[in-house]
Order: structure tokens, then C-alpha cells, then sequence
């Protein structure tokens, strides 16, 4: 992943990141369980359901510290399988 984090934020910094997946129950945990590997922390996500109920979109804040550590943390969630977006 090459992007241009470095040039646009000072690290380090709070990002949140919205995950947008199919809606099943395990999807809030599955994403701080992923974010709890990569940079611990103590996170409440918000969860908002699609308007027809199909998908549920988590926001989580983050506190990333380079640019590597944000795309690391990009990639980690995509590879969840309820996962369909990180943005």
C-alpha cells in the first residue's frame, strides 16, 4: 500500500476508521479484536445499520502512529470475511 498519510497528518495522531461489513453480531468484536492486536487501546465502536438491515457500519478512533502503522491497520481489516469496506 503506498499512500500519502505521511504527507497529510502529523503522527502521532487519532483516526477513525469506518468499517462497513455484513450484518452479523460478531462484526463490532471481530474489528476491535483485530484493532486490540495492532494498537491496543480501550475502544467503544458506534455501529449504524444500512437502511435495508444488510450491513452495519462500525467507527472506531484510533491512535495510529506512522503511516505504516495506518496501512497496516487498512490491510489487517480488510482480511476480516464479514469485512467489505475500510474507509
Amino acid at each position: 500500500m503506498d499512500t500519502r498519510f505521511d504527507e497529510l497528518l502529523d503522527f502521532p495522531t487519532s483516526q477513525t476508521f469506518k468499517v462497513m461489513g455484513v450484518a452479523h453480531e460478531e462484526l463490532p468484536g471481530q474489528v476491535v479484536e483485530c484493532l486490540q492486536q495492532h494498537a491496543p487501546g480501550d475502544y467503544s465502536p458506534t455501529v449504524k445499520p444500512s437502511s435495508k438491515g444488510n450491513y452495519h457500519s462500525v467507527s472506531v478512533s484510533v491512535r495510529v502512529t506512522s503511516k505504516e502503522h495506518m496501512e497496516l491497520i487498512y490491510t489487517e481489516l480488510s482480511k476480516l470475511e464479514l469485512v467489505r469496506v475500510v474507509l
